[in-house]
């Protein structure tokens, strides 16, 4: 079954769960996403009904906000506590515990952030909610000069951060402080399948603008980041499934391969792939195959098959976050035809109102790899040029 909450239900979902007719939980708020008397929908208590009678219950949740459904009414399964090891951050350091012993990690109330003896902790070093999303609250701080100033952007951030997600998906009560890690970044879109098996349905490298940048502005993925990462992915996929012991269970996962080639993890995001829609729709705009469907149907992408024909093509996820440094109420739009303007093969944009979200879109893109810098301009840019004031 699948379940619907907020920020976003992309057009490609919902066409996927009508197509499959896959049984969607009607929430209180399934309605705002088009879906009324559909056969495939179901009560709370026949989907509550419907879980209790499922051996191997198979969930999709296209927000982290969904999550807070799952918990309250799902408790006769294991799913609450699966889903616990993975979002809490701390919990999910001490899972990895026997994988990476040496591995410094910390978690802080909030109001001992100010006065925390800075001898004590590591740097440079990350400072992140320890249940977040969407690099909300995320700072590097290389140095004890720095440490103030991050603790002070903290607490502005606090308010706007708090209105916008539940306490499942960003609680801004505690902290979580740990070692940088340093190397390329890589988004994997992967499920565990009934026998706990991890399947790997696409491989995104997360390209940062600076040393400092800690944004979700480009996403790469291609048929060489595929083909040159995905034996040894699949391989840490495996060890993450013997300790959690997760079946049945959709992840959006970020890792690090260090320069002496060590794979550190970052983070797993539980329940979904990509967040708004992103990654598992741009997986079919560039590779053809439905992520959704190949997770309910556990199949596993023939690679060979689908990425051939892709030599020297990049497909991209870009986030138009709000990196203006203006104010919402300053801004009376946005120039997307300007921005299309600047990509040799924009495939689809999706505008966001910037005024509900720190965010003005998301656009899917292909592009030559000779043509990288077209990707460079929008990684260092601050969106300004695109920027209608009022």
């Amino acid at each position: 079954m699948i379940i619907l909450d907020k920020p976003f239900v992309s057009e490609f979902l919902k066409a996927t769960i009508r197509k499959y007719a896959y049984p969607v939980v009607k929430t209180t708020g399934v309605k705002q996403f088009g879906f009324n008397d559909e056969p495939y929908l179901l009560d709370e208590d026949r989907a509550i009904a419907t879980a209790q009678a499922t051996d191997n219950l198979t969930i999709y949740t296209n927000s982290e906000n969904a999550i807070g459904w799952i918990a309250r009414h799902l408790t006769f399964t294991d799913l609450p506590q699966k889903i616990a090891l993975f979002k809490n951050k701390t919990t999910f350091r001490t899972l990895l515990k026997p994988l990476y012993p040496n591995f410094f990690f910390r978690e802080v109330q909030l109001g001992h952030l100010r006065n925390l003896p800075l001898e004590s902790i590591p740097m440079p070093c990350i400072i992140k909610p320890a249940v977040g999303f969407f690099s909300m609250g995320v700072h590097k701080v290389s140095n004890p000069r720095e440490w103030e100033p991050a603790v002070d952007r903290i607490f502005s951030e606090i308010d706007t951060m708090q209105e916008q997600y539940p306490v499942e998906v960003l609680n801004t009560t505690a902290f979580i402080i740990e070692q940088c890690i340093a190397g390329e970044e890589f988004a994997i879109d992967a499920y565990f399948n009934a026998a706990g098996e991890p399947v790997i349905l696409n491989i995104l490298q997360h390209v940062f603008a600076s040393d400092n940048d800690v944004s979700d502005r480009v996403y790469l993925s291609s048929k060489k980041i595929i083909e040159n990462n995905i034996d040894e992915f699949t391989v840490f996929l495996k060890k993450i499934g013997s300790l959690s012991g997760v079946k049945n269970f959709p992840v959006h996962v970020e890792v690090r391969r260090e320069e002496n080639a060590s794979l550190l993890p970052i983070e797993i995001n539980p329940m979904r792939f990509g967040g708004w829609c992103t990654t598992p729709d741009m997986t079919y705009s560039a590779y053809g195959f439905n992520p959704y469907e190949y997770y309910f149907s556990q199949k596993k992408p023939d690679w060979v098959e689908i990425l051939t024909g892709k030599a020297g093509k990049l497909y991209s996820v870009i986030v138009l976050d709000n990196s203006t440094g203006l104010d919402e109420q300053h801004i009376a739009g946005f120039n997307y035809p300007r921005l299309l303007s600047t990509f040799e093969n924009p495939l689809k944009l999706r505008k966001i109102d910037h005024t509900e979200y720190p965010v003005f879109g998301f656009l899917f893109a292909e592009t030559q790899e000779e043509n990288f810098a077209e990707l460079e301009q929008i990684l260092t840019s601050d969106l300004r040029e695109f920027i209608i004031t009022k």
